[in-house]
């Protein structure tokens, strides 16, 4: 059978065969496999299924049907305030279903973290680059790499910088958004969908905080060498340029 290269995301190599989709291993893969096995079988949807190794060692995963976003500029589902309450009730029942899971105690994640009692696992990379849309729904997520033991407040953090968008004006405006004064309504309405019941006020400290960390997570793998992130270096000074404008947000626009 033919393999159909995927174009998108930042590993080179991803192919369709058939209904799979096969891509190279990485340590954290059979992690991340145990992940999705976990969450199809507490019945939480919209999350490929894992289906082991083919003979050249490359991860095997279903095809999710549906549309992808492409490049930016976004299609217009991206920006429906629906959208935003289905993303929001998506990554709530997310973390609804890994408070109570249980890593193996030798799981590996992409960014290296521990986990304990208490956190979640997050997606960490939910945005409209990675979302599925089917008969005008949100279907799900692929490009689980970067999932991993997170705080509920960190994951919806990149939720809000990705889908209100709270990216810096000239990059929101790039994916094709330019409703800015209709952005503090949007985050309530993720909020709400969330049902987000933290400190509204401060919560752009953290959207802010995680703008930083992929900042620097970008930064370090660039550093290690990786080519991939090497040409993400100019998108760790966006997140930065991201950071400082959410920064200078009024309070009101969090209240």
């Amino acid at each position: 059978m033919d393999e159909e290269a995927l174009a998108g995301g930042r590993i080179s190599g991803v192919v369709r065969i058939g209904d799979a989709v096969h891509r190279p291993a990485r340590p954290w893969t059979p992690t991340v496999h145990a992940l999705l096995t976990h969450l199809r079988d507490t019945g939480f949807e919209g999350v490929p299924e894992p289906l082991g190794y083919d003979e050249h060692g490359r991860e095997m995963l279903a095809y999710l049907p549906g549309e992808t976003a492409g490049e930016p500029p976004w299609p217009d589902w991206v920006f429906a305030d629906d959208t935003l309450v289905q993303m929001g009730r998506w990554l709530r029942g997310l973390h609804d279903a890994t408070a109570a899971y249980r890593p193996a105690g030798d799981a590996v994640w992409f960014a290296g973290q521990s986990w304990r009692p208490g956190l979640i696992i997050g997606h960490h990379d939910a945005g409209p680059h990675n979302a599925v849309w089917r008969e005008g729904r949100l279907a799900g997520f692929v490009d689980w790499d970067t999932a991993g033991p997170s705080s509920r407040e960190l994951d919806l953090a990149f939720t809000a910088l990705t889908w209100v968008p709270l990216h810096a004006r000239d990059l929101a405006t790039l994916t094709g958004f330019t409703a800015f004064d209709e952005r503090a309504g949007r985050l309530r309405t993720l909020l709400d969908a969330y049902g987000y019941d933290g400190d509204r006020a401060g919560f752009g400290t953290a959207v802010a905080a995680r703008a930083r960390i992929n900042a620097a997570g970008i930064r370090r793998l660039a550093a290690s060498g990786d080519p991939a992130y090497a040409n993400l270096l100019p998108l760790a000074e966006d997140y930065e340029r991201s950071a400082r404008e959410i920064e200078e947000l009024p309070g009101s626009f969090w209240a």
